[in-house]
This record gives C-alpha cells, structure tokens and sequence, in this order.
C-alpha cells in the first residue's frame, strides 16, 4: 500500500511535541484513538510497546515506523509526525527520531503488512524524500509533500 491509502490529511502532524519514546507512543495512541473510529488507545499503545519490546522500528537516518497488528482495526491506515525536536528511540544507526511513519493494520494478512513496511521503510530511505519532509512547516504541507513526493519517486524509478 501507497502513502496515499494509508494517511490522510487528519492523520498528519507536524511539530509534535515530546520528550521520551514512551510518551511518543502514548501520543500515538491517543492521535490514532481520535482519528481512526473503533480504536482503543489502551489497546493501540500496548500493541505498540510490546512491537518495541521485540526490537525498535527506528530505521536509521532519524526515522521511525513503529507498527503492529490489532483486532478492531479493519484496515490498515497510517499517520505521520514530524516531532518539533528529536527523540533517543534506539534506532539501529542510535540516532534520534524526528520522522514517524505509523502504521496500523488488521490482523489478518500479514503479507500484506509485510510489503507495505518495506515499501515504507525504501521510501524513507531516500534521502530527497527525508530532507523534503523536514523542510515542511505545516500538517497540511507534510500530508502534501508524504503523497506527492511518493509520486514523483515512484515515477522516477
């Protein structure tokens, strides 16, 4: 799946301020809770920290794709956040996050959540596409370079 049939405009925040993992992902929760019906915070952030527990979904490069699989979600849907300052997420490279790509997927077919992770995880690993998200300065200018930029890349390649 595409950025674009993943996030939608009130999905994406830019600026989010936080100060530790943990409270990175109790924030997820509630944004994920208030914009995605049916969701239950508690149940997305605990399905969040025990993903973690297995290893951290810091990439690399400043970016985060922390990922898990719930009962009441009936089909996969992201958000992004750009964090107002870096966070220590022990990433693979042990640099700070700033760029979180989140994603929520249904149970079932996890072939499915599978290819939609590594397209993520290719699509942050372009260095325009990171560097183009950081400059942004606004949650509707993020939602639109996330899309856009993911169009012009897949057409370039």
């Amino acid at each position: 799946m595409r950025v674009r049939e993943l996030l939608t405009e009130d999905r994406t925040y830019n600026q989010v301020a936080v100060g530790s993992k943990k409270r990175l992902l109790d924030q997820i929760a509630q944004l994920a809770a208030a914009s995605c019906g049916g969701l239950n915070e508690q149940e997305v952030f605990d399905a969040l920290v025990a993903r973690e527990k297995l290893g951290s979904t810091g990439i690399g490069e400043g970016i985060a794709i922390p990922h898990c699989r719930l009962g009441h979600c009936d089909k996969a849907v992201g958000l992004l956040l750009k964090l107002e300052q870096p966070v220590d997420f022990d990433a693979v490279d042990s640099r700070p996050v700033d760029l979180v790509f989140v994603l929520l997927v249904p149970e079932q077919n996890p072939e499915q959540h599978l290819k939609t992770l590594s397209h993520l995880a290719n699509l942050f690993n372009d260095d325009d596409y990171r560097a183009e998200l950081r400059r942004t300065e606004s949650d509707h200018q993020l939602y639109q370079v996330a899309v856009e930029s993911e169009a012009e890349l897949r057409l370039a390649s």
